[in-house]
């Protein structure tokens, strides 16, 4: 790898600055970014690259990322993934994903590496985080309603390195620990239901994970809970149900509670403050 990139000191003011493992990922995407247009073979397939742009995926991420840490220092693949996502929502990113491979943008690559000289205007919209991810969202909202308005439009593609796929997989694993004769589902439809969880229904990972591990314990919703989709339909009375059964166990007092429990506490709270809002 040849060449330099620019740092502006107001990283220095940017909230990645306290966080070792988010500065390193910030600083490799303007290293993998292309400084000028580019094509990359990808498979059989060749990528057009604008510049500002790079290939990546979830395995070679954390490759990159993980080289010559120390193990205990070592992050897992999907740990680096949701930091790179958490980049798009901080607005310094922007990631379109394919089934095989995703492309990153750098959200205002010019200004962060030009070699003209810069105004201090332009400086302080380059480090403007809320302001750029702001824009980020409201574009990306106008972009779906546009897209739901034309007819025919193909159907949005999930990598299975999107959290809404990760999710899939995590309760698809959780049916087979009961029945491993499972069949495997459509990994698109599922994840497709997860997202509308999340964004339509506003429910956090934490709190669709936590469910899909309930129903799956449960005796009788373990074989009537097998799908995201079931899942987001029920959702309300399931957390009912779950806060009826909470409600008839009694808490150890002698002892003192596990971090575990303390957090599954926790998310039962927020889980019951949403259903009463």
């Amino acid at each position: 790898m040849q060449g330099y990139i620019s740092l502006h000191r107001k990283l220095m003011e940017n909230p990645i600055w306290a966080d070792p493992n988010y500065l390193k990922l910030w600083i490799y995407c303007l290293f993998e970014a292309t400084h000028k247009e580019r094509e990359q073979l990808v498979g059989n397939q060749m990528v057009k690259l604008e510049r500002g742009q790079f290939i990546t995926g979830r395995y070679s991420l954390s490759e990159d990322m993980n080289r010559g840490v120390k193990p205990k220092q070592k992050l897992d693949k999907l740990t680096w993934w949701r930091h790179l996502n958490n980049l798009e929502k901080f607005g310094m990113l922007n990631i379109k994903s394919t089934n095989k491979y995703s492309i990153v943008t750098i959200v205002n690559y010019d200004v962060y590496q030009s070699n003209q000289h810069k105004t201090e205007q332009d400086n302080e919209h380059q480090m403007n985080n809320k302001r750029t991810s702001d824009e980020h969202h409201l574009n990306t909202n106008n972009n779906v309603n546009n897209g739901n308005n034309k007819k025919n439009s193909p159907k949005q593609v999930y990598d299975e390195t999107s959290i809404y796929y990760q999710l899939a997989e995590y309760f698809l694993d959780k049916i087979r620990n009961n029945n491993p004769e499972h069949k495997t589902p459509n990994m698109q439809t599922w994840s497709d239901d997860i997202r509308k969880m999340m964004e339509l229904d506003k429910r956090s990972e934490k709190q669709i994970k936590y469910l899909m591990d309930w129903v799956q314990k449960d005796d009788f919703e373990m074989s009537n809970v097998l799908s995201p989709s079931k899942l987001r339909k029920r959702f309300d009375q399931l957390v009912i149900k779950v806060k009826k059964e909470k409600g008839t166990v009694q808490q150890p007092t002698e002892r003192k509670k596990s971090r575990e429990q303390l957090e599954q506490e926790k998310l039962w709270k927020e889980m019951q403050e949403r259903l009463n809002a």
